[in-house]
């Protein structure tokens, strides 16, 4: 088993447990690698998971032997001041017949006004019949008056009866974020994809799904629940391309609150007569009567339009 362990600095830990389930005494107990301010200061391999530089860029393969199961990975990375711009390519092999799970949490922190940036570019390669849950959470923390940008960009190839679920959290502290994901279906796979996302501020995020189901008896099923709020924008776009019989879903509803803005533009591209394609968006503000019903249980307007984002965004 390769290992590298350096000291980590207090809001590295921090950020740590906000975007996993770091512990600061145990820290992670099976695979991981930690990256700080554009390196990596912690990593262990195990038996099943083996975790090496890339030798043509800045990042990491990422094996999973065939037969793994029950295992996990944890990959976050953390940016811990300003003037920082961190790219990191990591890459994905998970062998046959695996089931794991791999979390990629990311946290920015600048206690000055200079901008910071992380852009993870994470590509999965996934085995015939393994089945992976993917998790990543994004926060932004510090000064108000630096533009702190999360970019996260996620290849996905499925193999034969392969499956992927995909959870991607942002709630709040991030200015700028482009999050890009194009995935590609083999025969009988299955991708399923959960985004929530609030914006205040001035803050803008963007996203853009592309998947292609080129396999038989492949499906998609992509679910974004986003949060507009004061002078923010969201957009999101998504293409599902049907060369197969096929099922594809795209779900995306939106809640707006005060000036906030959100753009949503689904599109279907149905290749095949037996490719079965549906989107839906709904965009609108909270219902007043939703407010009126929790402010009388005591509730203020502004703690009840709370608990209603807290319950869309769970």
């Amino acid at each position: 088993m390769n290992s590298i362990r350096k000291p980590m600095d207090e809001m590295t830990k921090q950020l740590l447990k906000a975007v996993s389930d770091y512990d600061d005494t145990l820290g992670y107990t099976d695979a991981y690698s930690i990256r700080e301010n554009g390196v990596c200061v912690q990593r262990k391999s195990t038996e099943h998971i083996k975790i090496e530089d890339k030798k043509d860029a800045p990042g990491m393969e990422i094996h999973v032997l065939p037969g793994t199961r029950g295992e996990r990975v944890s990959i976050p990375a953390c940016v811990t001041h300003g003037k920082i711009d961190d790219l990191v390519y990591n890459d994905f092999y998970i062998g046959e017949n695996c089931d794991v799970f791999i979390m990629a949490g990311c946290g920015v922190h600048v206690s000055t006004g200079e901008p910071a940036r992380h852009n993870g570019i994470h590509r999965f390669f996934v085995g015939e019949n393994s089945h992976v849950i993917y998790q990543e959470k994004h926060v932004g923390t510090g000064s108000p008056f630096s533009i702190k940008s999360i970019d996260p960009v996620t290849e996905i190839h499925l193999g034969r009866g392969a499956s992927l679920e995909m959870d991607s959290l942002q709630l709040g502290g991030v200015d700028k974020t482009v999050r890009e994901t194009s995935a590609f279906l083999d025969e009988e796979a299955s991708l399923i994809i959960r985004e929530r996302i609030l914006t205040d501020g001035s803050q803008t995020a963007k996203t853009d799904f592309v998947v292609e189901m080129n396999g038989k008896n492949s499906s998609v099923n992509l679910i974004s629940r986003s949060v507009a709020r004061d002078d923010s924008f969201q957009s999101y776009t998504s293409k599902i391309i049907g060369n197969a019989p096929c099922a594809g879903h795209s779900e995306c509803d939106a809640i707006i609150a005060g000036n906030g803005r959100v753009s949503a533009s689904p599109t279907l591209d149905a290749n095949d007569g037996d490719a079965q394609l549906i989107h839906e968006a709904a965009i609108g503000k909270i219902a007043g009567e939703q407010i009126m019903k929790l402010r009388t249980l005591g509730l203020t307007e502004e703690e009840a339009e709370a608990r209603i984002v807290a319950g869309f965004l769970k």
